[in-house]
């Protein structure tokens, strides 16, 4: 486990400490009223949806073209989502399967084209964002079982799984962990790499719910996170596999990017994660921005450390599709035969 900001040290910009400031005496008091009834939902998806679009709107002509592919096998999940490609990103050697994030409940591919928009100008390359179906009207694992249909459709379209890279903020990144370790447990070939934003790991919240203990988040109490993953869990054990996931055998995980804000409790997760990967023998990166908030990366408006970080995750999608790629032409070569003289 690599850690490129310790999260005891440094000090983040004077501007994403102010937004963490004027967050906690804001949103995080609203976000423990709202009730988890139809009507607070309603309400949370407008506000978040709103938020987003204001603190981190997409880039200005990028193109979306959305899908609603058909089903995958009878009475399965549809591959549902949006490909989104920025100005000037014309590479096409590999794509951006990206898995959004908010309790498996409030947003979708359109709340997080400011992130899409923003990863595909910096790699290049499209990315797929899979709008899977949300909670509670659909609970576990409808969930996984779309991200998992938006993949199996990419590899229908002709896509080699080692020039797919998965990417997903808070639950998005559990649902993109859950998709490589089903992977491996069935012997098939890993993605190239992946990045996750700010991911959740423990869906009890005690990770969160300790790390709370010893400085407060600024967005939401682990209490209330833990009541709106409820909505999807549905009373399955949070223990279950592919609930609480065990890394044994994973050394063929896919190599991977963590970054947390230090100021968030699902830091604590993310360092879980990491140590996790890299006792089972993967690849893991772990950053952790000083006095950053929930998914910092999608407010580039405000917290001028959302743009270098997402600088770092496109800079670690190249690194690995060169690294595959590499490995690739080397297997194409054929042996040399020596001769005797």
């Amino acid at each position: 486990m690599r850690l490129h900001n310790d999260v005891s040290t440094g000090r983040g910009s004077l501007r994403s400490r102010l937004a963490a400031d004027l967050t906690s005496v804001t949103l995080r008091p609203l976000t423990a009223v709202i009730p988890m009834n139809p009507t607070g939902i309603r309400f949370s998806r407008r506000l978040v949806a709103s938020s987003l679009w204001a603190f981190g709107p997409p880039l200005r002509g990028s193109r979306v073209v959305r899908v609603e592919h058909a089903q995958l096998a009878p009475a399965g999940p549809t591959a549902r989502g949006e490909w989104v490609r920025a100005p000037r990103a014309e590479r096409d050697d590999a794509v951006v399967l990206y898995v959004h994030g908010s309790a498996y409940t409030i947003c979708s591919a359109r709340t997080h084209r400011g992130i899409t928009t923003r990863l595909s100008a910096r790699t290049g390359l499209p990315v797929f964002a899979c709008d899977y179906r949300l909670a509670p009207s659909h609970r576990f694992p409808s969930a996984a079982d779309d991200v998992r249909a938006a993949y199996e459709w990419l590899l229908g379209e002709g896509h080699d799984p080692a020039r797919i890279v998965l990417a997903g903020d808070s639950a998005g990144g559990h649902l993109c962990v859950d998709l490589a370790l089903e992977l491996i447990r069935e012997g098939r070939p890993a993605p190239a790499a992946l990045v996750a934003f700010s991911p959740v790991l423990d869906l009890t919240m005690s990770l969160a719910a300790a790390r709370e203990r010893m400085r407060r988040d600024p967005m939401i109490s682990a209490a209330k996170a833990a009541r709106m993953l409820d909505l999807y869990l549905a009373g399955h054990d949070p223990q279950a596999p592919r609930l609480r996931f065990s890394f044994d055998g994973a050394d063929r995980f896919p190599p991977t990017l963590v970054q947390a804000g230090a100021r968030e409790m699902l830091a604590a997760d993310a360092i879980e994660l990491a140590r996790g990967l890299t006792t089972a023998g993967a690849d893991c990166r772990l950053e952790v921005w000083p006095d950053q908030m929930h998914v910092f990366q999608a407010l580039p408006r405000v917290v001028p450390e959302a743009e270098q970080a997402l600088d770092a995750a496109a800079a670690f999608v190249d690194e690995q599709l060169e690294i595959q790629r590499r490995r690739g032409a080397l297997t194409l070569v054929p042996p040399t035969i020596s001769q005797e003289a």
